[in-house]
């Protein structure tokens, strides 16, 4: 029996965290343990997931399994992106190169600002009026 070697990475996206666990495979993606069909994907959808892939050049060779918590959609699956990205890049550290390049390492930062006191919103102020 051989043993599989999985490489664990975290993505992050506005409040969504994935962690994700990539291995060797014939293609099996799971996150929050359901089986994802990559056919009823959107475009989008489709695009975000599969270009760490891409990149590497290697689309059906590898098995990953996320859990997601926290964010919408969209958010989520940037997280997922971003944690297949980290963890191709512990596979093998010569793909750190061509990931950069294709900027799927790099950290989304941009977050809600909070709302601040004495104001409806985080910038907003409320109508001025001279009289």
């Amino acid at each position: 029996m051989s043993k599989i070697t999985e490489f664990v990475a975290i993505g992050r996206r506005k409040t969504a965290t994935a962690r994700v666990r990539l291995s060797k495979g014939k293609g099996v993606w799971m996150i929050n343990d359901k089986k994802i069909d990559i056919d009823h994907l959107s475009d989008d959808v489709k695009t975000s997931l599969l270009k760490p892939f891409q990149v590497i050049g290697d689309e059906e060779g590898f098995d990953f399994r996320a859990r997601v918590n926290g964010g919408g959609f969209m958010g989520q699956i940037e997280a997922v992106a971003l944690g297949i990205s980290r963890a191709l890049e512990k596979m093998n550290a010569e793909w750190r190169g061509v990931l950069k390049k294709a900027s799927l390492l790099t950290c989304d930062g941009r977050i809600k600002e909070r709302k601040k006191p004495g104001r409806p919103g985080a910038r907003k102020r409320f109508q001025f009026s001279k009289r």
